[in-house]
């Protein structure tokens, strides 16, 4: 198991400069963030002295280089527009986004996992096929589609929920203010969730040492939840880990929809400003979050199933 978590480990480190130095290129080719930070009439002698002074003279894979020499210290750079350090504004905005993360990978598998459950052990039913369609539905809706629907009928029509920003006036504040960006970011995830469960548990249903317990006499939830539940969840587990990278990833265009103050909202107006140290810090520290949340996935997927620690 040790070694399995090593080379997992060598693998994440690999994954994080990858990321790092593919949006540090392209945003390199995006054009030159000198011209932010010098006036309209500042004379080219002007210009070239503050590029100079930013470091934006030297070619890219310099900057690279320097970049992940300050990263490894937890330091990315100080914000062209704000003057602040990079890493504080975004860890200002980190629990935001890990909190509507986190609510919508709850909600998923809150619904998915009972829902896939019971079609799986209803196949063909009326139950199975409104709830398969339910899925292909949810995996259909463009994200910030069904938000817009949902602020215009929960939020303006009926006045049950704000129609955006974060709570700060209490937990009931809070979560009013939580429950349709986390709807809307995990209403994919869930369709798909519900979609694996169901797949995975008529797999597994199939399979000789589930046909043996039922020879036994055992009950149908021993069966399906004792036994075959417990192996059907290795492909689930796996999703899971990968699903709330995305739903990180998903969250810029729900807090956008929404006003949510949290790291993807941070990144869209930073582009446009062409801060590019903020952009970069935004996506460096979102992907250490992602490789981290991955690895315990591969290491929980290594227990589930050790024929993967060889592999």
């Amino acid at each position: 198991m040790g070694t399995y978590i090593v080379r997992r480990l060598l693998q994440s480190v690999l994954v994080l400069v990858g990321v790092t130095l593919l949006v540090y290129f392209i945003l390199f080719q995006t054009g030159d963030p000198t011209f932010l930070s010098v006036s309209t009439d500042a004379s080219q002698q002007e210009v070239e002295r503050v590029r100079h002074l930013l470091g934006f003279d030297r070619p890219w894979y310099v900057q690279y280089a320097e970049f992940l020499g300050r990263a490894v210290r937890g330091d990315f750079g100080t914000s062209l527009r704000q003057g602040l350090p990079v890493t504080s504004i975004v860890l200002e905005r980190m629990p935001a986004t890990l909190e509507l993360a986190l609510s919508a990978l709850l909600i998923s598998l809150t619904v998915a996992v009972p829902v896939g459950i019971v079609s799986a052990a209803r196949r063909n039913s009326l139950w199975d096929q409104a709830s398969m369609l339910g899925a292909v539905l949810g995996q259909s809706a463009p994200t910030f589609f069904l938000g817009i629907m949902l602020l215009f009928v929960f939020g303006g029509m009926l006045n049950w929920f704000p129609i955006g920003g974060r709570g700060q006036g209490g937990p009931g504040d809070e979560l009013r203010h939580l429950v349709l960006p986390a709807i809307t970011l995990g209403t994919f995830s869930m369709a798909r969730n519900a979609r694996l469960v169901r797949s995975s548990l008529l797999e597994t249903l199939g399979l000789e040492y589930v046909t043996v317990a039922w020879s036994k006499g055992l009950s149908e939830p021993a069966v399906v939840l004792r036994h075959a539940f417990r192996n059907a969840l290795i492909p689930v587990v796996t999703l899971i880990g990968l699903d709330f990278g995305a739903l990180l990833g998903g969250a810029v265009i729900t807090e956008t929809v929404f006003a949510w103050p949290g790291v993807g909202s941070l990144v869209v107006r930073a582009i446009g400003q062409k801060d590019f140290p903020v952009v970069v810090g935004c996506v460096t520290m979102l992907a250490v979050v992602f490789v981290a949340v991955n690895l315990l996935t591969d290491v929980l997927y290594g227990y589930l199933d050790p024929r993967v620690r060889r592999v």
